[in-house]
């Protein structure tokens, strides 16, 4: 099969769902209505750590058509978290929008009534929102089992969890280093992913030991082990609904599923929980708060040689995921730095009384890379180099090698990205723009705005991780159903794998289905992680097909005598090559009845040897007077080996901009009252949103360089694509205004900070 003879692969095709979506007939899950349905509604903390004294719900249980309430004294003993230590209702709230009751009720309306009606006292405790506080001897303590505010450093994925590097000798690659700095950086204002559709969940038991759960992310199986694992001897099923988008945060959604199960088993009804955009906002999990304090060194011919240092990770008031994303996010700073060979790199996982970390899309690397690649810039900038062209020579190349996280060595295979970085570069017109460290490209002439550029770089290797398995079956009147589990959370993979099957089989597009996704008839599956589905699920997809294919054709060859290797299928037909109008005959007349379907088996296995990439590249306008910063132009650069969807993958770069993506970096923020301990941005006015008029002038280089991977030679891509953005803004805003900025966002305060334009007052306010 020629790369040029495609028939759908890197080429638009329009979606199979695509009319139910543009005409608003798709079911989402708050579409779905299950007979005797409840609506559950969630009291919340008004304090940020405080113990429950008193707590009556007579009131709210008398009302007519509530169903339950729950607190702690009558909620289940289950917990979630890593390792698991948050209940499902806790005589202690730890954050703002911590759960104080639940209720069930016959409609959402009597639900909300009944959580006026429960009376509740509290005893305030003292709190800490910053991670390094939570590390002080007399901090406050969130939990008993998690001593100076630390949380253990357990891990999903090896025996021995991965949370360190320590690799080579740095102190002598220090001394061999001809350039040396040190630096503190943080990527730490819990910026919201926000989703167009918040978190939701159906609950209904349908036997003593077995419970259905309906969600809206894109990782059933992972849910479904999530949820066996914190109520022990229940099977649990989980169907995912097609989501309004997830952007990571709504792939795993532990203590939501405990909390609707609960009530369903209370009350014997099926219970939906659904958040609305407040709770969404300001009890949801957020993007975990990252610090790196460290040292870089570089050699005279720009490799990075050394980096040694502490990176703090603020996980609020749970873990749910943190620790995998500490694993991930320390293979990807290895990406980042393909060729440095010393590293004393070690971590920190702090509780503090905020809402809970959760997965994001860009999984820990971004956390990370948000502040480790300034970090690196320390030394760049001491030795006056350009970055593009540091980064180029250090990105990890085919034959280095690097711990992932699953605390193995692993030698990268087939992918060198210099072509990308070549190309973008010269695309966005770098080499003509950079100036040098703290340089405007453009200063106007009356010296009130200037323009600076700036470049980001990330990678990531969990393209291959987890196992997929799955069934490719051929139906005797022409049709193909791929039973592989498939979430649908907006980046159209379902779509692609329906493509390559439609190309290994030769069949019409729509000639393809693919089942629901459901745990109870699909074999396992991670969902759609770190860009994992294109490798794995497209892999699988491919080797079912085309073991279907030969079984077909092997069926062919028996029934017509003709060597296998002669014959072929198309559009439902099997064919004698080079004789087509003498032997061409249906599936049906080779399949016959009662013999049915064949079945093809398809089976992937992680792997880690190949990562993506993608290179920022971003044009930062300051007004010098009022330290406004606008994005006026993004560039993005990436080779994903083969397109399987141009209009797809393009829009994957352009979601870059949400997501808790690029503008982390210029304007979204989780905003604190430190004082108060809560949140200030609880609604899409006050928590600052780029609008679809606001958008700059975006371009994108994506190549195509074939790589040695089974799903056509493609890499997955889309998580990755905001993760570069915010360091490579924080060096357009710095150059720009000809002063490093060290904060996220560059908030006007924060730049005329930088520019030592505010004064100790207005300063301080800034860091409120």
């Amino acid at each position: 099969m020629g790369e040029n003879n495609y028939r759908y692969i890197g080429k638009h095709v329009n979606r199979a769902d695509a009319k139910e979506l543009i005409t608003g007939r798709r079911q989402f899950i708050d579409d779905i209505r299950i007979p005797g349905m409840l609506y559950a509604r969630v009291l919340r903390s008004p304090y940020p750590h405080a113990n429950i004294t008193r707590i009556e719900t007579e009131k709210a249980e008398a009302l007519p058509g509530v169903k339950a309430v729950l607190t702690y004294k009558n909620a289940p003993g289950w917990k979630c978290g890593l390792p698991q230590h948050r209940k499902v209702l806790d005589s202690r709230v730890r954050f703002v929008g911590d759960s104080v009751a639940l209720v069930a009720a016959e409609s959402i309306e009597i639900a909300n009534e009944a959580l006026k009606l429960i009376e509740v006292e509290y005893e305030q405790l003292p709190f800490v929102l910053d991670c390094e506080e939570a590390l002080k001897p007399d901090a406050p303590q969130l939990y008993e089992e998690f001593p100076g505010n630390i949380i253990p450093k357990t891990t999903p994925f090896s025996e021995e969890p991965f949370n360190q590097i320590h690799v080579g000798n740095v102190e002598e690659a220090f001394k061999e280093s001809k350039y040396v700095a040190e630096g503190y950086y943080c990527y730490d204002k819990w910026p919201h992913p926000l989703p167009p559709e918040s978190p939701g969940v159906i609950a209904e038991w349908t036997s003593p030991s077995a419970v259905t759960l309906h969600y809206n992310g894109g990782a059933p199986h992972l849910q479904k082990f999530n949820t066996e694992a914190s109520i022990p001897g229940v099977a649990v099923r989980v169907i995912a609904c097609h989501a309004g988008g997830s952007y990571g945060s709504k792939q795993l959604i532990p203590h939501l599923a405990l909390q609707a199960i609960a009530l369903a088993k209370e009350t014997g009804h099926a219970v939906k929980l659904m958040m609305d955009r407040t709770d969404h906002l300001l009890s949801y999990e957020l993007r975990q708060g990252s610090r790196i304090r460290g040292k870089v060194g570089i050699t005279e011919d720009g490799i990075i040689n050394a980096i040694q240092g502490m990176w703090y990770i603020d996980s609020g008031m749970s873990s749910t995921y943190a620790q995998a994303m500490t694993a991930v996010g320390l293979g990807e700073a290895q990406a980042f730095c393909g060729k440095c060979k010393n590293w004393d790199l070690d971590t920190v996982l702090v509780a503090t009384n905020h809402s809970s970390q959760a997965p994001i899309r860009g999984f820990g690397g971004q956390e990370l890379k948000g502040a480790m690649i300034p970090l690196v810039c320390t030394a760049i900038r001491a030795a006056n180099m350009d970055p593009y062209e540091v980064f180029k020579k250090n990105f990890v190349k085919a034959g280095d090698s690097y711990i992932w996280r699953d605390y193995k060595w692993w030698e990268v295979r087939s992918v060198d990205f210099t072509a990308a970085f070549e190309e973008s570069a010269k695309a966005f017109g770098w080499k003509d723009k950079w100036k040098g460290w703290e340089v405007p490209t453009w200063v106007s002439p009356d010296g009130k705005r200037a323009i600076g550029v700036g470049v980001g770089v990330h990678g990531n290797a969990d393209i291959g991780e987890d196992p997929t398995e799955g069934f490719v079956k051929l139906h005797p009147f022409g049709s193909v159903t791929v039973e592989i589990c498939i979430g649908e959370t907006g980046g159209a993979q379902r779509h692609g794998v329906q493509k390559m099957v439609a190309e290994v089989m030769k069949v019409p597009f729509d000639g393809v289905q693919l089942v629901n996704s459901d745990t109870h008839g699909t074999g396992y599956d991670a969902g759609m992680i770190g860009s994992r589905g294109t490798i794995t699920m497209g892999t699988c997809a491919v080797r079912a097909a085309k073991d279907a294919k030969r079984k077909l054709l092997q069926l062919a060859s028996e029934k017509l005598n003709i060597d296998v290797d002669e014959l072929d299928t198309e559009n439902f037909m099997v064919f004698q090559k080079g004789h087509q109008d003498q032997v061409c005959l249906p599936w049906i007349a080779i399949t016959g009845t009662p013999e049915m379907t064949i079945t093809g088996v398809g089976v992937y296995k992680q792997n880690f040897d190949k990562p993506n990439f993608a290179l920022y590249f971003a044009e930062m306008e300051v007004n010098l007077e009022t330290g406004e910063a606008k994005l006026v132009r993004a560039l993005e650069g990436t080779d994903v080996g083969q397109i399987i969807d141009p209009v797809n993958v393009r829009m994957q770069a352009e979601g870059s901009f949400g997501a808790a993506g690029a503008d982390t970096a210029i304007f979204e923020e989780m905003v604190m009252d430190k004082k108060l301990g809560r949140f200030m941005t609880g609604n899409m006015i006050d928590y600052k949103w780029r609008t679809f008029n606001e958008f700059p002038q975006f371009d994108t280089v994506i190549l195509e360089s074939q790589f040695n991977t089974e799903s056509f030679h493609a890499l997955g891509f889309g998580e990755i694509s905001g993760s570069p953005a915010p360091s490579a803004i924080l060096m357009a805003v710095s150059n720009a205004i000809g002063h490093e900025v060290k904060e996220y966002p560059v908030t006007p305060n924060v730049v005329l900070k930088a520019m030592g334009k505010l004064g100790t007052d207005q300063a301080a306010t800034s860091n409120q």
